[in-house]
C-alpha cells in the first residue's frame, strides 16, 4: 500500500509553471532562448503598490489579520466591485486568499462531493481540471472550437448541465485564448443557468483590466442579477497590478459559501501576508493610470504579434480580445517532418522542436486542447520580432 493519497495521483504539477522553469533554467546555462511562456506581467509592481508595502512593513503590520482579510482590504474590495462593475457586496461576502487559486480550490472544496461534475469549457486554464480533482469532483470539460471563438453556447451548456452538475466555470478574457464574453452572450447563458437552480457560477475575471479594442467587461452577474445567490466572482491583483508574486486574490459571493470557505483557510494558510494585504489596498484604490498605461502596451504588443505570425498561412492565429495570450492552431504542421526524419505527432512535439530552434511556447493539450499552442506577449517588442522570425523560420524548415 503505498504512503500517499490516491488524491495525488490524480493531478501533475502545473505545467505551465514546469515549463517557465525548464526556460530559466536554460538561460541560466547561457542559452540564448526566446521565452513566450510566462504567465505574468513583464512590468514591476508600480511604485506607490511598493512604498504601501514598505510603510505597512515600517508601521508594524506584521501580525496576523483576520481569516478573510483586513477590514480595510475588505472596505477596497466592495468599493472596487461597486465603481468598476455596479455590484454590491457586503463583508461577510468577501473572501481574500493567497492568489485566484486558492480563492477558487476553497470554494470547490468547500461544496464538491465525490462525483459532483464541474463543466469546464476549453481551452482551459490548466489548474481548474486538477484543482477539480482534488477536491474529488468530476471535470466535466466541454471542447470550445475556434469556429466557435473558443466560448460555449447557451444549446452546448445546457446539453452538458446534469442533476449532478454543482458548478460551471466562466474565464473571460479567457487564459490562453483571451477570448471575451460579449453581455449578448452573457444574457444567453444567464437564460439558460436560471433553468437550473443547482447550477452555481464561478466568474474567473482575473484578466479583467487587460481588455482591447475599446470592449467593454461584464461578467455575468453584472448582467443577469437574479443569479446572485449562486454566483462566485474570483479576482486578485496578480495580472492587472504586476504582483504575481505578492500572492493575493479575493472572490465575493454569497456569505453562506464565504462562511465555509473562511472555515478552510483558517486551518490552512490562515490568511495572506499582512503586507501584501496593505499593498493589494493602494492598487485597489489607486491604479487607474498604470493599468490604462499597460493595457495600451499590451495592445500595441498584441498587434505585432498577430502581424507577424498572420505572415505564415500555415499557422491560424486567434485574434485575443483580452488578456496577454495569443492561441495558435498549428494543425497543419502536424505529421510533417524535421530534417532528421522525425515527425511532429503533436503540438507537445512541435513545443519541444521550437524549444530546440530557441523559443518557448506551451502546448495547447495543457489547456485541453491538441494542436495549438500559446504565445504569452508579456515581454519586449524586441523579443516578440525576434521570437516571431524564429517560429516562422522553424516551422518553414518542417516537410
Amino acid at each position: 500500500m503505498s504512503f500517499f493519497s490516491q488524491r495525488v495521483t490524480r493531478i501533475q504539477p502545473s505545467p505551465t509553471i514546469s515549463i517557465t522553469a525548464k526556460a530559466k533554467k536554460l538561460k541560466q546555462e547561457g542559452k540564448k532562448i526566446i521565452d513566450f511562456s510566462a504567465g505574468e506581467p513583464d512590468f514591476d509592481t508600480p511604485d506607490n503598490v511598493k512604498n504601501a508595502a514598505i510603510k505597512a512593513i515600517q508601521d508594524g503590520q506584521t501580525k496576523y489579520t483576520p481569516v478573510n482579510g483586513t477590514k480595510e482590504l475588505n472596505e477596497a474590495i466592495i468599493k472596487k466591485f461597486k465603481r468598476e462593475n455596479d455590484l454590491i457586496f457586503e463583508p461577510d461576502e468577501i473572501t481574500v486568499g493567497c492568489g485566484g487559486k486558492q480563492v477558487i480550490y476553497n470554494a470547490l472544496l468547500a461544496t464538491i462531493e465525490k462525483g459532483d461534475e464541474i463543466i469546464i469549457p476549453s481551452p482551459y486554464w490548466v489548474s481548474y481540471p486538477d484543482i477539480t480533482l482534488l477536491a474529488d469532483g468530476h471535470p466535466v470539460v466541454f471542447d470550445c472550437s475556434l469556429e466557435n471563438n473558443f466560448k460555449i453556447s447557451p444549446q452546448d451548456l445546457e446539453n452538458k448541465i446534469t442533476n449532478r452538475t454543482k458548478w460551471i466555470i466562466l474565464n473571460s478574457p479567457s487564459n490562453p485564448t483571451g477570448a471575451l464574453y460579449s453581455e449578448l452572450e452573457l444574457q444567453n447563458l444567464a437564460k439558460i443557468l436560471l433553468k437550473y437552480p443547482h447550477v452555481w457560477i464561478m466568474c474567473d475575471d482575473l484578466y479583467e483590466h487587460i481588455i482591447f479594442d475599446n470592449l467593454k467587461f461584464k461578467n455575468i452577474l453584472q448582467v443577469d442579477n437574479k443569479l446572485k445567490s449562486r454566483t462566485f466572482i474570483v479576482n486578485g491583483v496578480s495580472k492587472a497590478y504586476a504582483m504575481t508574486g505578492w500572492r493575493l486574490g479575493y472572490g465575493a459571493g454569497p456569505k453562506e459559501l464565504i462562511k465555509e470557505i473562511s472555515k478552510i483557510q483558517s486551518q490552512s494558510t490562515t490568511h495572506t501576508s499582512s503586507i501584501s494585504q496593505a499593498a493589494a489596498i493602494e492598487a485597489l484604490n489607486n491604479s487607474d493610470e498604470f493599468i490604462n498605461k499597460n493595457k495600451k502596451i499590451f495592445q500595441e504588443r498584441r498587434d505585432l504579434i498577430f502581424s507577424k505570425l498572420k505572415e505564415f498561412s500555415q499557422l491560424q492565429v486567434f485574434l485575443p480580445q483580452g488578456s496577454f495570450y495569443v492561441f495558435v492552431c498549428c494543425n497543419d504542421l502536424i505529421r510533417k517532418k524535421k530534417d532528421d526524419g522525425s515527425e511532429i505527432k503533436n503540438d507537445i512535439d512541435l513545443s519541444d522542436y521550437l524549444l530546440d530552434e530557441g523559443v518557448v511556447v506551451v502546448p495547447g493539450e495543457v489547456f485541453g486542447c491538441s494542436n495549438f499552442f500559446r504565445i504569452s506577449f508579456a515581454t519586449s517588442n524586441e523579443n516578440i520580432d525576434e521570437g516571431c522570425k524564429k517560429i516562422i523560420s522553424a516551422c518553414k524548415k518542417l516537410k
